[in-house]
């Protein structure tokens, strides 16, 4: 009766077509739903990948009591071949009629094998052994296989972007003003080196997402009573997993690894979400500096026909706004009362999502990046709006190396001066009688920079190698 009414809930399950357009969340009919991204995501964040992954980890357990003559080596043949068969169809199906997940699973499994294999499928576990056990062992392939390499290929497509224009003279900005000259490459390579930073977290946190078979309440009461080193066998287990033990846990490992992770994750996509800020602004109109790729067939606006708006750098920004604040669930979810409570249950299945949501982002960037169009004419414009003002800080610092007894004071009133009659800066100062003692103190290398701004880029256009090298051979 039971296998018929199964067979009869699956069949529904299969039954269920779902159009694109009838999910709820815009990841699935929006950003990956529709494109070769969800291939590569499904294979380790969907569901059904969650339950080949409690698949993977019911099959270690088994294989792991055979080596310990617990089962014979045939069980666990018997079982492992049936893990590698069972389905997220299968497992719901069984636990909308029993209404737990991992005994659904379990009971998935058993009905492939024979009554003598029955009894050591999930045996002497608890449902987070497997479900911890499973999530760490997916978001780390997922972080190793996946999301690493993709940001490595955002960070190449940034490096190549700081070489190429390390030259390219653009004026800095800070509080929104322009302040001295750098390149634009030197703005790139801030981006670089950050996401290196980031990059190399990720290489680190990962390799300590732990599992664990620890039972009920983290105490091995259950494996105990079939294993003389319940520790021992918990370390074989994880090592078919190509995993490691968590030292100590209650009934799921402790909390701060995935966690940490998460935190990478979230503080990367702060840094992808700072560079889309920053071309986007760098795009408007009245400074355009750069532009996103803008294809023939491409529309701005519904209504206005001219429009060529950074959907890209702005989709981004969007893209962080929402995945930022959930690192606060996460934080929320490291408290569990005693050995363990329920209220993660909701949330931690939003954490595939996290991940989701910075590997679409950094795909996004990489294709405008490697296509970022560079205006070096409306650099030098912008540059030019008030070069003879960008003279003022090597002024004052020369002026105060030949000893001058208040330069900052004199060159901030040279400034005003200068603005009030819209004169050049340099026209009112190498005119200022009482300035020429120390002008003729000046090198002609000073005197070239306070005459010619533009050349007061101190060593940005080696900076952008420094940081470049570095990161190259860090990462490789």
């Amino acid at each position: 009766m039971f296998e018929l009414e199964l067979k009869k809930t699956i069949r529904n399950y299969n039954n269920i077509t779902m159009n694109t357009f009838e999910n709820i969340s815009p990841f699935d009919y929006r950003y990956y739903g529709r494109n070769k991204s969800k291939d590569v995501l499904a294979k380790y964040l969907s569901e059904e990948a969650y339950v080949r992954s409690l698949a993977r980890v019911e099959a270690a357990l088994t294989q792991t009591l055979a080596d310990k003559g617990v089962c014979s080596q045939d069980i666990a043949k018997e079982v492992t071949k049936a893990c590698e068969q069972v389905t997220a169809d299968e497992m719901y199906a069984e636990e909308d009629r029993i209404k737990h997940d991992i005994r659904g699973l379990a009971n998935s499994i058993r009905k492939r094998v024979s009554d003598k294999a029955k009894p050591y499928v999930h045996f002497s576990s608890t449902s987070f052994d497997i479900v911890n056990t499973a999530n760490m062992l997916r978001y780390k392939e997922f972080t190793q296989d996946v999301l690493i390499p993709k940001l490595l290929e955002l960070e190449k497509a940034w490096i190549d972007l700081a070489r190429r224009e390390k030259y390219t003279l653009q004026v800095g900005r800070t509080h929104g003003q322009h302040a001295e000259p750098i390149t634009f490459g030197f703005t790139i390579a801030e981006y670089v080196d950050r996401l290196g930073n980031r990059i190399a977290e990720f290489q680190d946190k990962h390799t300590k997402l732990r599992g664990k078979m620890s039972g009920a309440v983290g105490a091995y009461n259950a494996s105990s009573l079939l294993i003389d080193n319940p520790l021992e066998f918990e370390k074989l287990v994880m090592q078919k997993l190509n995993m490691e033990p968590t030292l100590h846990s209650t009934q799921i490992v402790t909390p701060e690894p995935i966690l940490d992770l998460i935190h990478a994750t979230v503080s990367c996509f702060g840094v992808l979400a700072n560079f889309a800020d920053d071309m986007r602004q760098l795009q408007r109109t009245e400074i355009g500096e750069v532009g996103e790729h803008f294809a023939s067939d491409q529309v701005g606006s519904s209504t206005m026909p001219q429009k060529k708006n950074p959907i890209n750098f702005e989709n981004v920004k969007s893209f962080w706004k929402e995945i930022m604040p959930r690192i606060n669930t996460l934080y929320m979810d490291q408290i569990s009362e005693h050995q363990r409570d329920l209220t993660n249950s909701a949330s931690a299945r939003f954490i595939p999502e996290i991940f989701a949501g910075l590997y679409l982002s950094t795909e996004r960037l990489i294709r405008v990046s490697s296509k970022l169009q560079v205006d070096k004419e409306a650099m030098l414009r912008n540059f030019n709006l008030h070069k003879d003002l960008i003279a003022a800080e090597p002024l004052y610092i020369l002026l105060g190396a030949h000893n001058h007894p208040d330069a900052h004071e004199t060159v901030k009133q040279l400034t005003l001066k200068a603005r009030d009659k819209k004169v050049a800066l340099q026209d009112i100062a190498m005119n200022e009688a009482s300035l020429k003692p120390y002008f003729d103190k000046f090198t002609a290398k000073q005197k070239e920079i306070i005459l010619h701004p533009e050349t007061y880029t101190g060593i940005a256009s080696k900076k952008v190698d420094d940081v470049c090298n570095f990161w190259e051979e860090k990462l490789r």
